[in-house]
């Protein structure tokens, strides 16, 4: 073959060159999809970084227009604590996680019945169970502070655990109702088969497989508890006795509101819960496609 010959195109080149298009589309698809995915996940994070930065900023420079401050002031931190602001993160740990607690030994029973007994007015239940979740706390402050206030519990750290855990009783129900159904119930009578009982399977069997979905209750529940302020404000009345969400409020004055230690305050109160999702994520993930594949 000479120079000026050209080589001959066969069937394999010439599908070469039709595929190499196809191999550079996915490439490019890859690319913007990643591309968008950054993008969305910037305007999430935009908020966070700017409470972030504004926290650390002198109070001199809370009107600069600078994105960065010059000075980083981390005493804005050390004010949290030096306020007595840690004993009410405390009272929001203990509210968020009674809740919590309070909703899943109520949850996990009623779900698991619902979903392994076909019995008269179970559907009737459930939907009852879907109705609470459209009365809202706040279209109901005045009969729930009556009835805490007739039994001695406002003012009191029990009486927004059993407002929290009450509220969300209905969401764990539904999820959990939903995950158990679609857990063969096979694997349970193979386990009655070898000699175990009701509880046994339950809780050697049953719970174990439906994992996603008590950890997917858990955090929603947490997070619910952990961000409520409507009822916290109007049932606690001292401040050693509010949660952290209504006491750093107390930084909105008439006149001025203190930003940086406002914001220091809620990128602590944010930092407790971020963790809690991080490690339990993947649970989450598959937890909320719980009875869509069978």
């Amino acid at each position: 073959m000479t120079a000026t010959e050209t080589p001959p195109v066969t069937a394999a080149t010439g599908a070469a060159s039709a595929a190499a298009p196809g191999r550079r589309m996915p490439r490019i698809r890859t690319v913007v999809v990643a591309a968008s995915a950054y993008l969305i996940a910037f305007v999430f994070l935009f908020p966070y970084l700017v409470m972030i930065l504004t926290a650390l900023r002198p109070q001199a420079e809370l009107r600069e227009r600078a994105y960065l401050p010059t000075v980083f002031a981390w005493e804005n931190f050390a004010n949290f604590w030096k306020g007595g602001l840690s004993g009410n993160l405390l009272i929001t740990l203990q509210v968020a996680a009674g809740s919590t607690i309070l909703v899943l030994l109520v949850a996990l029973p009623a779900a698991y019945y619902t979903a392994r007994h076909r019995f008269r007015g179970r559907m009737a239940f459930l939907i009852l169970v879907l109705v609470t979740q459209m009365f809202q706390p706040t279209a109901m402050l005045v009969g729930i502070y009556r009835e805490f206030s007739q039994l001695g519990l406002v003012d009191s750290i029990w009486s927004l655990i059993l407002v929290n855990g009450g509220f969300n009783l209905a969401f764990a129900v539904w999820i959990l109702n939903a995950y158990f159904s679609s857990i063969p119930r096979e694997l349970e009578e193979a386990a009655f088969i070898d000699g175990t009982g009701r509880f046994g399977a339950l809780f050697r069997i049953t719970l174990p497989l439906a994992a996603p979905g008590v950890v997917t209750a858990l955090i929603f529940t947490f997070i619910a508890a952990w961000n409520e302020f409507v009822v916290a404000l109007t049932l606690t009345t001292s401040p050693e006795q509010q949660p952290l969400t209504v006491r750093l409020n107390s930084f909105i004055g008439q006149y001025q509101v203190d930003w940086q230690n406002l914001f220091a305050g809620s990128v602590i109160a944010t930092i407790p819960v971020i963790i809690l999702f991080a490690l339990i994520e993947r649970k989450v993930v598959s937890g909320l496609t719980a009875g869509s594949i069978k």
